[in-house]
């Protein structure tokens, strides 16, 4: 069978930045998997930047440095688009540009403003709402991070199911049960002790932190060691979290290490007794996976993907009510649930694999190619 014809495929890598959240860390793996997955292709990676960041992608794989004050998608990648034409377009995390090839993938994660839309200011809400709109319309294939997202998407969007790709994330390998040194070595750099419950992630509404945080406080007296760990930077409209805070009778019990770097979170997920992820909204939901293959049992809510995501092997609790998700940390604290919960959720864990997910991508792309008959045209 002939080899296909090498393409060249444009990438807007804007969102591999330093900043590690759950967009960016996804630009960046699926950058790596699905660069590896084609290495007879060509990849011309945008950046809004002045100086290269180092990425594991194939010899001969440019990274075009096009930094730019303001409107950077829809003036500058635009110029870059028009000026230099590619066979594809691949938008991981971001709004396909105005000037863009016939070929053009988008990857949307969520649609979460239009949920949980007093988490968003209004004009933000408006921008989201029309540049997913819009990406959604004008692109040649959609990736779904997951079945709530497609739903979601043909639901409100009215986007043709055919038209949508469901390419789960994969997990880094990295995340394995680490040694209990290593684990003792990066409380101590973060100044957090044992036992804990963790939640990592932004701090803001969606997230549910005022319920979770009450639920600690109903645990607290039966556990009076247990801590509770809240790892992230703070967002947008924080300050009710603030205020479930300074109401806790068991505040000092509490802890806020803010933005935990990616090479610690293996140790903190395998330290900790349980990861509570009790979101009002999520589209995917990271921490799931990567805590269950680090040995750790799982709390998450019953909306969005979170029930996909954490399968059988999740403790599943409604996130409206505060007894259910104490009950649901009480469970996952429960040796014999926990033996359990561990053994299922790691056997879990293991069927996500960025490798698959880079493949599956680069398929998409290239089927883009193929319904567009492969010209370097442009709408």
């Amino acid at each position: 069978m002939a080899e296909p014809r090498p393409l060249t495929i444009g990438i807007d890598a804007s969102r591999i930045t330093e900043r590690h959240t759950g967009t960016e860390r996804y630009s960046r793996h699926i950058i790596e998997a699905l660069t590896a997955a084609g290495p007879h292709h060509r990849y011309r990676l945008y950046r809004n930047a002045t100086e290269p960041i180092p990425l594991r992608v194939p010899p001969g794989t440019e990274q075009r440095l096009i930094p730019f004050p303001r409107l950077w998608t829809h003036l500058r990648l635009s110029a870059e688009l028009a000026r230099h034409r590619v066979d594809a377009l691949f938008v991981p995390a971001h709004v396909i540009p105005p000037v863009h090839p016939r070929a053009s993938v988008v990857t949307i994660h969520d649609l979460g403003y239009l949920y949980e839309a007093d988490a968003h200011t209004a004009s933000a809400r408006r921008y989201l709402d029309w540049s997913t709109r819009w990406s959604a319309r004008v692109a040649t294939r959609v990736i779904a991070i997951s079945r709530a997202t497609r739903d979601d998407l043909i639901r409100h969007y009215h986007v043709p199911p055919e038209k949508i790709c469901v390419i789960p994330h994969g997990i880094d390998e990295t995340f394995a049960p680490r040694p209990p040194d290593e684990v003792d070595r990066w409380l101590t750099e973060l100044g957090l002790r044992r036992p804990y419950i963790l939640y990592v992630g932004t701090l803001q509404p969606r997230k549910n932190l005022t319920r979770l945080i009450a639920a600690f406080d109903r645990l607290a007296a039966d556990h009076p060691d247990l801590r509770l760990v809240l790892a992230g930077k703070r967002g947008w409209l924080a300050e009710e979290i603030d205020a479930a805070l300074a109401r806790s009778p068991h505040r000092a019990r509490i802890d806020l290490p803010g933005h935990v770097p990616d090479v610690a979170l293996p140790a903190l997920y395998s330290g900790c007794e349980a990861l509570a992820l009790p979101s009002l909204y999520e589209g995917f939901g990271l921490p799931v996976l990567e805590a269950m293959a680090c040995g750790a049992p799982v709390v998450i809510s019953n909306r969005g993907a979170l029930p996909e995501v954490g399968g059988n092997a999740a403790i599943i609790v409604d996130p409206l009510d505060t007894d259910a998700i104490a009950a649901g940390l009480a469970r996952a604290l429960d040796p014999a649930e926990r033996e359990r919960r561990v053994a299922a959720g790691r056997a879990h864990a293991s069927r996500f694999r960025w490798d698959d997910a880079g493949r599956a991508t680069l398929a998409v792309i290239e089927e883009a190619v193929a319904l567009t008959g492969g010209s370097h045209g442009r709408r």
